[in-house]
């Protein structure tokens, strides 16, 4: 089995493809090589309602679905958690939604279809490193910050102790 990034918090990925099929293929695939919690949708809208509520490490989508396409929901993704890392799963012709994605939501990496699954391993395992680094970094800076502001505090009582 693939390690999940940390001994003591499970990976969580979601998968979005209007094709059932897809969905159903990657989270087996994830299932069996690794112990990720897999989420599969196969309506971007309800993928949207579940990362208001759950929070997660990575988050893949296809490019051509009814609703909101690739771009649209990976924009909702990264306003609801901006930690996750974003992949976009395009077809050979849809190239220029994977560079237009880059330039608008941020995207981690895009995977042309069909993929290796191999490569797939390595890029999730990739973002969750990723998305755990970023979280890591925005809790230093919130500790940071906490501990500036204590510290002005006693500089604050000090001065007034002394003055």
């Amino acid at each position: 089995m693939q390690p999940n990034g940390s001994a003591n918090e499970q990976a969580n990925v979601v998968v979005v493809d209007d094709e059932e099929m897809v969905v159903t293929s990657i989270r087996a695939f994830l299932t069996l090589e690794t112990e990720y919690e897999v989420q599969g949708f196969t309506d971007p809208e309800q993928a949207v309602k579940h990362l208001e509520v759950t929070p997660v490490d990575v988050v893949i989508s296809d490019y051509l679905m009814p609703k909101l396409n690739g771009i649209q929901f990976l924009g909702k993704a990264r306003s609801l958690q901006p930690e996750a890392a974003r992949v976009l799963l395009t077809g050979h012709a849809d190239k220029q939604s994977a560079i237009q994605a880059i330039n608008e939501v941020g995207l981690f990496q895009y995977l042309e279809k069909p993929w290796d699954n191999a490569q797939l391993l390595l890029i999730i395992q990739s973002a969750i490193e990723r998305a755990r680094l970023f979280r890591s970094l925005h809790d230093k800076i919130t500790e940071l910050d906490s501990a500036q502001s204590s510290l002005k505090n006693v500089q604050s009582r000090l001065l007034r102790a002394f003055l």
